[in-house]
């Protein structure tokens, strides 16, 4: 039987887009603006003009609320047309993010 590559989620990601900042390293010393396309207590997937290499490490600010993280790319993947989409899982989260969950949806992220 082969052995699958897939980790399992340790929580569910919520589907939430969230302005945000990304900054990397000296090889990438740039600030861009991106969203995220779902969000965790430990990571988020998020949508980058740039490719980033898996294990290089960025720095997460959220543009609303005070959300603030250092994290590890896991996984860039280029999007059709033009982008990439890239797994940061946090290493150092501090803040929170702002979020409004649906009335009666029973879902919150702590960051």
């Amino acid at each position: 039987m082969a052995k699958s590559n897939l980790v399992k989620r340790l929580e569910k990601r919520i589907p939430m887009t969230v302005a945000v900042q990304i900054s990397g390293n000296d090889r990438v010393s740039n600030v861009e603006t991106a969203f995220t396309e779902d969000i965790s207590s430990r990571g988020a997937r998020v949508m980058t003009a740039r490719r980033w290499e898996p294990e290089d490490r960025v720095t997460i600010v959220s543009l609303p609320g005070d959300f603030r993280a250092t994290a590890r790319v896991a996984y860039c993947q280029p999007l059709r047309g033009s982008g990439f989409a890239i797994g940061v899982e946090f290493l150092e989260p501090a803040g929170r993010w702002v979020v409004h969950p649906l009335v009666g949806s029973g879902e919150s992220v702590n960051g």
